[in-house]
């Protein structure tokens, strides 16, 4: 009997899982119908690396031209809004820097709300985290004393970046990561991201940190703010189940997966976390668009 439910259940998803990756132009739209605005990852998304990927020029210019909101959502550290959105101008996309949100510029934000300006902290990231936390002068740069160690993805990591953090950390500070991404896509493949740092760190001081980024909602309802929008009226799109689907499930949006990045095909069959629509490129979305009075 037991083996007979799950079979069942078994059969139920994979029924599930073929209508989703069966999704054409209708389904999209459908879909769309229901929301107001897009929110979108970049990294396999948009891009990778310095390379645009198909659709997504076209259809941040349509969205542009018929009005639509739409805001990206990054959990990339490395780089500032400003220096995103000089990105994707390179790459033929205008954006403005108040349209993108990075798990740094929401790590910055928690902190405000959580801790005492003066507050002493040590940043493992790229200059870019450390601008983020540091730059407005209200907490105050820190080593082994740091009363908060803050970790992000690292181009420049070296061991005595992670002693320092190691040591502040087993000395009693919080820790706190962007993101626990074990991996991004970029034009050589997936290199390590911020998750990668975590489990170092983790296995150094058998701590776990509080994680701001996705799969968290936090900074899909700043995106919705930012659009004006609720959370439910959103569409996001991204090219991870494990973070930008189930963010966006447990922000109580609509989701895509775009088959341009992380996740496959056949990470379908092995996840709870199923998106609304699943998505070879952004030219499926883009024909929806274009055909749709939204």
């Amino acid at each position: 009997m037991l083996g007979e439910r799950k079979h069942g259940v078994k059969m139920r998803v994979g029924a599930r899982i073929e209508r989703i990756m069966e999704s054409g132009t209708a389904v999209v739209e459908a879909v769309l119908a229901e929301v107001c605005g897009i929110a979108f990852d970049m990294d396999g998304v948009l891009y990778r690396g310095e390379h645009v990927l198909p659709g997504a020029v076209e259809l941040v210019t349509e969205l542009q031209r018929r009005g639509i909101p739409f805001a990206m959502v990054t959990n990339n550290s490395t780089r500032t809004p400003e220096e995103y959105a000089a990105k994707l101008a390179r790459l033929g996309m205008t954006v403005a820097a108040e349209q993108i949100v990075t798990s740094g510029i929401a790590t910055r934000d928690w902190m405000r709300l959580h801790y005492r300006p003066g507050t002493r902290v040590y940043v493992l990231g790229m200059p870019a985290l450390v601008e983020a936390i540091l730059g407005d002068g209200r907490f105050v740069s820190a080593g082994r004393d740091a009363e908060v160690v803050v970790s992000g993805a690292d181009f420049t990591l070296t061991y005595e970046k992670l002693k320092i953090a190691t040591l502040a950390i087993r000395d009693g500070a919080d820790w706190i990561a962007t993101n626990a991404d074990r991996t991004f896509p970029s034009e050589d493949g997936l290199i390590p991201g911020s998750g990668a740092i975590v489990a170092a760190l983790q296995a150094a001081t058998d701590r776990t940190p509080l994680v701001i980024g996705k799969p968290e909602p936090a900074m899909l309802l700043r995106a919705a703010d930012v659009m004006g929008l609720s959370p439910h009226e959103l569409l996001v799109i991204g090219d991870r189940l494990d973070t930008d689907v189930l963010a966006g499930k447990r922000a109580g949006a609509r989701t895509a997966l775009v088959l341009t990045g992380v996740s496959t095909r056949e990470d379908l069959t092995m996840t709870e976390w199923l998106p609304d629509l699943v998505l070879s490129d952004l030219r499926e979305l883009l024909a929806a668009v274009r055909s749709l009075r939204w």
